[in-house]
């Protein structure tokens, strides 16, 4: 239950919801009940059983309650049998028909509120999810797949709503309707009801020995399915490796072993599930035969109970079969439900390393420099980088170059905070990054990746993404100053162009030069750039490198540079090595060294 207090608290904005439900399910209970008493008289009425009073009954208190009803029911049938038996007989269905509609009216209503809160807490634990997924930092998303987090936020949130929550429908209704009826019954015989309530609680044990391991089933259904939603999204995105490798039996077959699990667990969980009803359904038909037997027994030989009465009140006995049935149905739900929530509660209650400190600066401007001082940094178990520093000046472009794995993109993880440093610190204007809000801090910085990631839209939204604000004409100069305008207003709708999933409608030169005019529209003071140009050819390159050239006038950048081509011009060049600095200085006075940048540059020239 502990799982249900927590999502309980998404209900909170929708209590009025649940209150006007409560009201209803109320209403419904009680016209539940009457629906079935009022056959009662009818009964009476068909068998000429009405005992005839002229005199009107009077209130003698509630220990007398069920003499006074018969009474004052008789009393009323007499008069209305006075007046002719048609009379009595259509105002007898008039009766039943408005009990039963009553019932409906409300069992309606409080579908109709209920439906609210349930589609509203749906709604604001997927917004929160979606919200805490971004919050999160990339480290917590790298030992996670995917399609996992996928199926957490579409098919854990449905189980809730449709498992979990569907105990607040039952909470008030089911209970209610057992209630009013079992004080209806011992109305009617007290007696007859002590013997029914024998039987109850054995009924109710059986009934729990079928979903003793619900959660464990549902468990494992709910983990293979974002194991297999995962496959799906590798295939999609590797698609063109599959096809190029023929590697198409290997993922399917990858796909099917998962899918055969998912069969298996919920064929596993779901005979458990369906067990529930007709095992509920066969008791409480055992306990209905047993009381034919015993209330038969009092109707025919004691003559201790009225045949009308007794046969209400084996109505009233079968109408606490269909919400005892629903209650024990909830419970395999609240168990199924239990780990639907436990999934979606798991990523709602991951406390974020990365979140800002109480009272973190909001800084909105960038004066001085970035220092990096003596800082050591390791993803798993081994450091990447070790007591490594820098100062970058504002103004100024430092390169950093090196092998792979010399931790130079590690550098550019670090200053945007996607990671925060295991020893020393980073600076802006003598500031600890860790001491500014995360929001003015990513501000201050624009971002171009190696991959360039653009979204399923417009190249204008793409853009905005930079710059929410901006005008057109201020999308159409980002576009030129990043060379991209060229191949922009020849597309048939220009900037309102949708470029497919990932811009895969773009070469790979025309999506990076989309990239950086998103970072230029930003127009941030400093500028991340993560070999930007690595990923193409030599006419794209020329292109975007002299589209950096424009963007980075004016502005202080740290540029992560696999072609050494691409940063001659920069104030400074680091080559690093295992974490470290090896050498530092300008192109020229590298070359002059003939050190490691320099095997680094005649590598390159053979290469190419």
């Amino acid at each position: 239950m502990n799982y249900f207090k927590q999502i309980l608290r998404f209900a909170k904005p929708y209590k009025l919801y649940a209150i006007l439900n409560i009201i209803s399910n109320i209403f419904y209970a009680l016209f539940g009940t009457l629906s079935m008493v009022s056959l009662f008289p009818m009964l009476k009425v068909l068998f000429d059983k009405t005992e005839r009073i002229r005199i009107k009954p009077e209130w003698e208190g509630i220990l007398k309650a069920k003499e006074y009803g018969e009474d004052y029911l008789n009393y009323f049938v007499t008069q209305k049998a006075d007046q002719g038996n048609d009379d009595v007989l259509i105002f007898m269905v008039i009766l039943v028909i408005g009990m039963f509609f009553l019932k409906n009216i409300f069992s309606y209503l409080a579908m109709y509120f209920i439906t609210f809160l349930r589609n509203g807490v749906l709604k604001d634990i997927r917004n929160e999810l979606y919200d805490k997924t971004v919050e999160l930092p990339l480290s917590y998303f790298s030992e996670k797949r995917k399609g996992d987090t996928m199926a957490r936020i579409s098919t854990d949130v449905l189980e809730i709503q449709h498992s979990f929550l569907s105990i607040l429908e039952l909470i008030v209704r089911e209970p209610l309707m057992i209630l009013f009826t079992i004080l209806t019954m011992l109305l009617i015989s007290l007696k007859l009801t002590i013997f029914v309530f024998i039987f109850i609680p054995i009924s109710g044990f059986l009934i729990s020995l079928v979903g003793k391991k619900l959660k464990k089933h549902s468990d494992k259904v709910q983990q293979e399915q974002g194991f297999f939603l995962s496959i799906v999204e590798e295939t999609l995105g590797g698609l063109k490796v599959i096809k190029g490798f023929t590697a198409e039996k290997i993922f399917g077959k990858k796909f099917q072993e998962s899918t055969s699990r998912f069969y298996s667990f919920s064929n596993s969980l779901l005979n458990r599930q369906n067990l529930a009803s007709p095992t509920s359904e066969f008791l409480g038909i055992t306990v209905i035969a047993i009381l034919l037997w015993y209330g038969g027994q009092m109707v025919l030989v004691e003559k201790t109970l009225d045949p009308g009465l007794f046969i209400v009140y084996m109505g009233l006995a079968y109408n606490i079969l269909t919400p005892a049935k629903a209650i024990s149905k909830a419970s395999y739900g609240v168990k199924r439900g239990n780990a639907a929530a436990e999934r979606v509660l798991e990523i709602l209650n991951t406390t974020s390393p990365l979140q800002d400190k109480k009272g973190a600066i909001e800084k909105n401007d960038f004066n001085t420099d970035i220092s990096l001082e003596n800082i050591s940094f390791k993803y798993e178990d081994e450091f990447v980088l070790n007591n490594f520093s820098l100062k970058v000046p504002k103004g100024s472009s430092v390169a950093l170059v090196g092998q792979s794995g010399s931790g130079k993109s590690t550098i550019a993880n670090l200053v945007t905070r996607f990671y925060d440093v295991n020893e020393g610190s980073i600076k802006i204007d003598g500031t600890d990054i860790r001491d500014l809000t995360k929001k003015s801090l990513r501000d201050l910085m624009g971002l171009v990746t190696q991959d360039s990631i653009l979204f399923n839209d417009t190249i204008k939204n793409n853009l905005l993404v930079g710059d929410q604000t901006a005008s057109d004409e201020e999308i159409i100069e980002a576009l030129k100053i990043a060379n991209a305008w060229e191949f922009v207003k020849d597309l048939p709708s220009g900037i309102e162009t949708n470029i497919g999933d990932s811009g895969n409608k773009l070469s790979g030169g025309q999506k990076q030069r989309l990239s950086i005019a998103r970072a230029v529209l930003k127009n941030p003071p400093i500028m991340i750039l993560d070999e930007a140009t690595s990923a193409l050819d030599t006419e794209s390159e020329r292109l975007v490198q002299s589209a950096l050239e424009n963007m980075m006038k004016n502005r202080t950048s740290i540029v992560i540079a696999h072609r050494l081509s691409t940063i001659q011009n920069s104030n400074l060049i680091v080559v690093m090595q295992k974490g470290k600095i090896v050498e530092k200085g300008t192109h020229d006075e590298l070359i002059s060294k003939n050190g490691v940048y320099q095997k680094l540059v005649t590598m390159q020239s053979l290469e190419s």
